[in-house]
């Protein structure tokens, strides 16, 4: 399996490598070409600042709307009542495409990098909340019954009982809020930022300079695939379990 996750990035970039080898487009210049500005690029401290700048906004922001979208979605999912307040609100804005966010969140607090990761947080958020929301209300009642025959604590019932049984659904929807902060964070880049690797591609594009415009893509493509390659360890390593269970269901 991950031999093959492996191999298809690679066959992907050995097509782009053949079949951009001999191209005269300006707007498509070979990889070889690429690869070469990237060797010239990461020897400046510029190019690492940018990819710092982004990995920092992007980690804090998805870390901050698990924490709000994990805690928020176990009290939704427990006090109905509340929920029946509450979820209307959330369902409206998780309707708005996230980067239409990103312009609003600018116009009213400015271009610092606070406001990038507030964009970012409050546009992630919503995936982890929802899917966090139903795996607790799709939890076995007489789990939760027997856990309070035995007396167990609420906090004790919640990390024994609400977030294993919940956690394979929590953690689909945090694999969607590592797309859409990735999403965002590219949007609020290029929109009144000077750092970060969305700003230097948009700033490559506008100043006409293509090996860079490219540069700026590929590392951002690398970038998302080792976010979503690691998170992808992370779910198999907690998931196991439940990855077991669902392989014997197969064999049955």
């Amino acid at each position: 399996m991950i031999g093959a996750e492996i191999a298809v990035p690679i066959l992907l970039l050995a097509a782009w490598w053949f079949a951009s080898a001999n191209s005269t487009n300006t707007f498509f210049p070979p990889l070889r070409t690429i690869l070469t500005r990237l060797a010239e690029l990461s020897a400046t401290p510029a190019f690492w600042t940018n990819v710092g700048s982004s990995v920092g906004n992007l980690a804090l922001s998805f870390l901050l709307a698990c924490a709000i979208g994990v805690a928020l979605g176990i009290v939704l999912g427990t006090v109905r009542w509340l929920s029946w307040f509450i979820e209307p609100t959330i369902h409206f804005f998780r309707a708005i495409p996230p980067v239409a966010l990103v312009p609003i969140f600018v116009s009213l607090l400015g271009f610092g990098n606070e406001t990038r990761i507030l964009a970012i947080t409050l546009s992630a958020v919503f995936p982890v909340l929802i899917s966090t929301i139903d795996g607790i209300r799709a939890i076995d009642p007489e789990r939760v019954s027997v856990g309070r025959i035995y007396r167990i604590g609420r906090w004790d019932r919640i990390v024994t009982i609400a977030l294993p049984e919940a956690g394979p659904r929590i953690l689909s929807g945090v694999q969607v809020s590592l797309i859409t902060a990735f999403v965002v964070m590219i949007a609020s880049e290029m929109l009144g930022s000077s750092t970060g690797l969305g700003a230097m591609t948009l700033l490559a594009q506008q100043s006409f300079m293509i090996a860079d415009m490219w540069v700026g893509i590929l590392v951002l493509g690398l970038l998302g695939y080792a976010a979503t390659a690691l998170l992808v360890l992370l779910r198999r390593r907690v998931l196991r379990w439940y990855i077991a269970i669902r392989q014997q269901e197969k064999n049955l």
